[in-house]
């Protein structure tokens, strides 16, 4: 399920070059676009290859990546826990082994671990997306958005930070706010299709319906799209969940 889906990695649209090319468990297509038996064969396969050789970086990322994918967490984190072990000075390791933290729900852990892996001399943007990431999970929205416009000052534009920028409102029930970046974030080149699930939430969640139905079945397969078209209506069938949500967006507005 796309929705509500902050991007920890903070590049939720580049190429998952470790899943998709490479020596290892490679895979016919992207983990994304997988059907839940593609999934789990790809994560079985995978997970072949690092039981083969537990050091190897590429495989313990992969490794990492498709559980979490799978609703995997605490095993993800027991995979990087060993990758950051092999690796503790590899940036990419160290945002992994935090975005594993985070999902495993160690999240004051996570930030030190993302802390780490950023250098001010040569600061990652995606870092600093998976800071804000953290940051809105533990109720900290300023200093969250703070780190997503820092991450968009080194990377204009980037729809991964720009719908997390919307996520970060949406959170705080400014949902025209949030309906902004997320519209932003959808505009630009290379965006996926959560960032467009997370446009149609926002869109349902002010009441209109049939706009966010017809986001929502963009570029999804018909069982991926039954799926979240469900989901949003399950949804906005609780009346007073959107009204709530609503009414505090119009007295921000109002204010």
């Amino acid at each position: 399920m796309a929705l509500l889906a902050l991007s920890l990695a903070g590049c939720a649209n580049q190429p998952k070059k470790e899943l998709t090319t490479g020596s290892i468990a490679r895979t016919s297509k992207p983990v994304q676009s997988m059907t839940a038996t593609e999934l789990s064969q790809a994560t079985e396969s995978i997970g072949q290859a690092y039981e083969k050789n537990p050091k190897d970086r590429e495989a313990g990322l992969n490794y990492a990546n498709v559980l979490r994918m799978t609703g995997r967490n605490e095993q993800a984190l027991a995979v990087m826990q060993q990758v950051a072990i092999n690796h503790p000075s590899d940036r990419e390791v160290l945002g992994a082994y935090g975005k594993a933290q985070a999902a495993a729900g160690q999240l004051e852990q996570a930030l030190a671990t993302i802390g780490r892996a950023q250098t001010p001399d040569r600061p990652d943007w995606k870092l600093k997306s998976a800071e804000g990431a953290i940051l809105d999970q533990l109720g900290r929205a300023q200093e969250a958005r703070l780190r997503y416009r820092e991450a968009l000052d080194l990377k204009p534009n980037e729809p991964s930070v720009l719908s997390n920028l919307g996520m970060s409102y949406l959170l705080t029930k400014d949902l025209r706010t949030a309906e902004t970046y997320f519209k932003s974030a959808a505009s630009q080149p290379g965006a996926d299709s959560s960032v467009r699930q997370n446009l149609a939430l926002a869109v349902g969640l002010q009441g209109r319906f049939q706009e966010a139905e017809t986001i929502a079945r963009q570029e999804l397969s018909s069982e991926q799209a039954e799926a979240n078209v469900a989901y949003l209506r399950s949804m906005l069938s609780q009346q007073g969940a959107w009204k709530e949500l609503a009414k505090a967006d119009e007295k921000k507005v109002a204010n």
